[in-house]
C-alpha cells in the first residue's frame, strides 16, 4: 500500500523506481488528494486498486486480497519458468539442438541428415530430451520451446 503523498517523493515516484527496478509488486494507492490524471497514471503503472480517502473497509481488504492473488500467482508462474529453464539447461548440447529441430516440426530422418547423424541416434536423443524435459508429448515439449523462446541454432 502506498499513499500518494509520502515524504520526500510521492507514491508515484517510488511506483516508477520500482518498476524501474523490475520489482513486480502488486500495488495500491490510498490517498485524500487524488485527481483524475494522477489515478489514471497510478493505474497505467500497474496499480491494482486506487482508494480515496474515506473508504470502506470491504473495499481495502478486497484489493488486498486481489493483490494476494496476484503476487501468489506471479510467484508460480516465476516458479514454473524457473522449472523448466532448469530442465532445459539440463540438457546435452546436442539434446538441446535436436529439441530445437524437433519443436519445429522436423521428423528424425530430416534432423539427421541436417546434422550427420543415424536417424536411430536422433531417435534417442529426442526421446531422452522428452523425459528430461518432462513432456507427455510432442505438442508440449513444442509449448515449453515457445515459453523457453527457442529459436533455431544458427548454422
Amino acid at each position: 500500500m502506498l499513499d500518494v503523498r509520502l515524504p520526500g517523493r510521492s507514491g508515484l515516484e517510488f511506483q516508477r523506481d520500482l518498476a524501474a527496478a523490475n520489482r513486480d509488486l502488486p500495488i495500491i494507492f490510498i490517498t485524500g488528494h487524488a485527481d483524475v490524471p494522477m489515478t489514471v497514471q497510478a493505474m497505467k503503472g500497474g496499480a491494482i486498486e486506487f482508494l480515496t480517502k474515506p473508504f470502506r473497509d470491504q473495499d481495502l481488504l478486497e484489493a488486498v486480497g486481489v493483490g494476494l492473488a496476484r503476487d501468489r500467482a506471479r510467484r508460480a508462474s516465476e516458479k514454473a519458468s524457473a522449472a523448466l529453464r532448469e530442465r532445459f539447461e539440463a540438457l546435452t548440447p546436442r539434446e538441446r539442438e535436436i529439441m530445437v529441430h524437433v519443436t519445429q516440426g522436423r521428423l528424425c530422418k530430416q534432423i539427421a541428415g541436417d546434422i550427420g547423424l543415424a536417424e536411430g541416434t536422433v531417435k534417442v536423443h529426442r526421446s531422452r530430451v522428452m523425459r528430461k524435459m518432462k513432456a507427455s508429448s510432442l505438442p508440449e515439449l513444442s509449448r515449453m520451446a515457445d515459453k523457453l523462446k527457442l529459436a533455431p541454432e544458427s548454422r
